[in-house]
């Protein structure tokens, strides 16, 4: 994998999105969101042509989950 993993701190959340290669040869965006020692894990529909977008997408989603507190 050549994309670098960006994580973001967002209130008391941990928010790290890594792309998941597909056999089609594109990419889908996951995101794990992180609080103390609890993890959660979502794995997204959309797919894309690289690491890149997928990454990006992820964190965009995940961000925007933890935002508006969609987690409870």
């Amino acid at each position: 994998m050549l994309h670098k993993k960006t994580k973001e701190q967002i209130g008391h959340y941990l928010v790290t999105p890594f792309p998941i290669a597909t056999e089609g040869g594109g990419f889908v965006g996951a995101v794990s969101i992180r609080r103390g020692k609890y993890d959660r894990v979502f794995r997204f529909i959309p797919q894309f042509a690289t690491e890149s977008l997928a990454s990006s997408f992820a964190l965009s989603e995940g961000r925007s989950m933890v935002q508006s507190h969609r987690l409870n």
